[in-house]
């Protein structure tokens, strides 16, 4: 099984149901299907082979959905890239995947226009030079139905990590990975024929990439895409095409909920709201249930490296368990606490979430070392520290990476910035570690608020929360934290910054 049967199979069996939606567009599955033929048949004739790598530079828009079946169809490799990187950075991904070709959307152009490398050059819109134009190649190419014969344990896919501490790692996937995670999906929030599945969410990411783009393919959902995310066009987009899952970052729901239409907004078709890459506080979920009332409001934790699968905080543990990651593994997941020797943890002990299924990567792309260090056994290490409660609930504590040891105390940042976020005026802080001659280490926090903060104030407010050997020693207010092309703190950066 692969994708290229999965969308030929419902291009026959639901011919007229909707496939993908996209500003205006509509395509059909007999549509999307007939498109993914004319250019895959036209980009095997440039040169693009079985096991070829092909990036996608591109937007949620329908010639990403054409491009990435057509792609998979002749038994390529597909490398979706995400669209807000630099073209140095863009650069680096079609160097490090060895891709032969790269499809770039029009919007998105200029950046990388003077490429030269790979061979294949393809733009939307009109050709351009060496750029060749995706619907002219389109119009070109053969309906006739190509056979793609690639088994679950063949390639399928390669997503780069997002590289918070250094190059980003091209993590490889299978058939068999990428469509067991889809399966979970599936099952845990009913995606069904009549599901329609709205995408605001990067596909050049994991989650809505293989979780529910692909969940909804399986059964013959329709894909609502979006370009770009904006509380405006969420809600405008929930109410015109009543659409019924929708997965996003906790910042979507936030900004959303402080929309000043927001309850006028007809909202009542959703049915899933999922969350996911970062925890909701009790009181922040509080306020989006009563902003988004009808709907299962579920937390799914996972890494790419997983498929990404991990654990889920189901809408009725919200109520007590607000801020875990649940207390199960997904379905075909499986979940442990070790420590560096690889012994499961007791419940209350800190160790490393450690995750078997059939999700977990074939591995870094041309890195074997680095894929050794994570994959042993089976088992992935995702190097986020996390703890089990009583009640069997999993909460993560920090990135393994990011952990403070001074003085021979083990300190983790995560626990300090969601303390020091709850000061008022304060919008986003970065911990971290810099050297003591003393102590090893001594704990510096970053900051930037709305207007000029007071050390000492700040440093007070969290003495009453934490213990003293957590409280921060330095300080440093800036206008706003160095992120990547996914919005994360640059954590590397800022420690680079302290030992220049």
């Amino acid at each position: 099984m692969n994708s290229s049967v999965l969308l030929a199979r419902n291009a026959r069996k639901y011919p007229s149901q909707e496939a993908v939606v996209c500003q205006g567009q509509r395509l059909n599955y007999r549509e999307l299907d007939f498109h993914v033929n004319c250019f895959g048949s036209a980009i095997k004739r440039l040169g693009v082979g079985i096991g070829d790598k092909v990036a996608l530079l591109m937007p949620n828009v329908t010639e990403f959905a054409i491009a990435y079946f057509a792609v998979q169809r002749i038994g390529a490799i597909v490398v979706p890239v995400n669209a807000k990187l630099t073209g140095a950075e863009v650069e680096y991904i079609v160097d490090n995947s060895d891709a032969k070709a790269i499809i770039v959307h029009e919007l998105l152009f200029q950046g990388i226009k003077h490429f030269t490398d790979p061979s294949i050059l393809i733009k939307t819109g009109d050709s351009d030079g060496h750029w060749q134009s995706f619907e002219a190649l389109m119009e070109s190419g053969s309906p006739n139905p190509i056979s793609c014969d690639l088994t679950e344990d063949d390639l399928s896919t390669i997503l780069y990590t997002s590289g918070t501490t250094g190059k980003s790692k091209g993590v490889l996937f299978s058939y068999r990975n990428i469509l067991s995670v889809a399966n979970l999906i599936c099952v845990e929030m009913e995606v069904k024929p009549e599901s329609r599945i709205l995408l605001m969410m990067p596909l050049s990411h994991s989650a809505p990439l293989h979780l529910f783009f692909m969940a909804g393919m399986i059964v013959g959902s329709t894909l609502v895409l979006t370009p770009t995310f904006t509380p405006d066009l969420f809600l405008d987009t929930v109410e015109q095409e009543k659409t019924t899952h929708f997965f996003g970052a906790p910042v979507a729901y936030l900004t959303t909920a402080q929309h000043p239409r927001v309850n006028e907004a007809d909202l009542s078709s959703m049915k899933w709201w999922v969350y996911g890459g970062a925890a909701l506080s009790a009181k922040e979920v509080q306020h989006i249930k009563q902003v988004f009332p009808n709907g299962n409001l579920v937390c799914v934790y996972g890494l790419t490296e997983a498929g990404p699968s991990g654990t889920l905080l189901l809408n009725h543990e919200h109520k007590t368990k607000a801020g875990s990651i649940g207390k199960r593994a997904a379905l075909g997941t499986e979940i442990r606490i070790i420590d560096d020797d690889g012994n499961e943890m007791s419940s209350g002990k800190v160790g490393e979430i450690a995750l078997h299924g059939e999700g977990n990567m074939v591995g870094y792309y041309n890195n074997p070392d680095a894929t050794d260090e994570v994959l042993r056994d089976g088992w992935l290490r995702t190097g986020d520290l996390a703890m089990k409660d009583e009640d069997g609930y999993f909460w993560i504590v920090d990135r393994k990476k990011d952990m403070i040891i001074s003085g021979g105390v083990n300190v983790y940042p995560k626990e300090i910035e969601d303390v020091f976020l709850m000061y008022e005026g304060v919008t986003e802080v970065a911990v971290i570690g810099v050297p003591h001659l003393e102590w090893g280490e001594t704990v510096k926090a970053i900051f930037a608020a709305t207007e000029q903060v007071n050390p000492d104030d700040i440093k007070s407010f969290i003495k009453e929360q934490l213990a003293s050997y957590k409280v921060p020693r330095i300080y440093e207010q800036v206008e706003n934290l160095p992120r990547n092309a996914s919005g994360k703190i640059l954590k590397q950066v800022l420690r680079e910054g302290v030992a220049k």
